[in-house]
């Protein structure tokens, strides 16, 4: 089954340098640049099919970005044979007022001079389980113990960014013990 990507929000995140360096690095050529550099097109030849061209938008606040964005993960989809949530998965960095669903994997030693430290969650992001770290202080750092020490799953909000290959959640807000369906 294959899964199309059609969330804007998600694709207005995909910045233009990282699906730029993406394209590079999988053997992808620029051709030129369209529309007084709003845009570049890049081409793919690939023996049995041919060459593969995509539009890419190089500022964020077109009003047919996430569109353009879109028509780039059918053909990266098809060329890699690769599903859009993998590809997706490697070119986000970005993903404001995300809610999160995880359970606490892992609790750093905490700050000594207050009630705060880092814990590392295990949520779903992007069709995918992905370690994510997050600071927390006071009451949540101590929610964040209780769902630790009990196997709890919790629910926050924040903001995801990708660092080296590691998800932060910036801000976390709204962070609670999450109700289990059949409690």
């Amino acid at each position: 089954m294959k899964v199309t990507i059609r969330d804007s929000k998600i694709l207005k995140t995909i910045e233009p340098n990282v699906l730029e360096t993406y394209l590079k690095s999988n053997g992808w050529e620029e051709k030129g640049h369209i529309y007084d550099d709003a845009g570049t097109i890049w081409s793919f030849k690939k023996y049995a099919e041919g060459e593969f061209e995509i539009l890419l938008p190089l500022r964020q606040n077109l009003y047919d970005y996430a569109a353009r964005i879109v028509d780039a993960m059918k053909i990266l989809e098809e060329v890699e044979n690769r599903s859009q949530m993998d590809i997706l998965s490697e070119l986000i960095t970005t993903y404001p007022d995300i809610n999160i669903q995880a359970v606490v994997m892992q609790i750093q030693t905490p700050n000594p001079d207050k009630l705060s430290g880092e814990i590392i969650l295990l949520g779903v992001v992007v069709d995918k389980l992905r370690r994510i770290h997050t600071e927390l202080s006071g009451y949540n750092y101590i929610l964040a113990i209780k769902a630790y020490q009990e196997r709890l799953p919790v629910f926050c909000s924040g903001d995801l960014i990708k660092e080296n290959n590691i998800f932060i959640l910036k801000y976390p807000r709204q962070f609670s013990l999450s109700k289990l369906a059949d409690s």
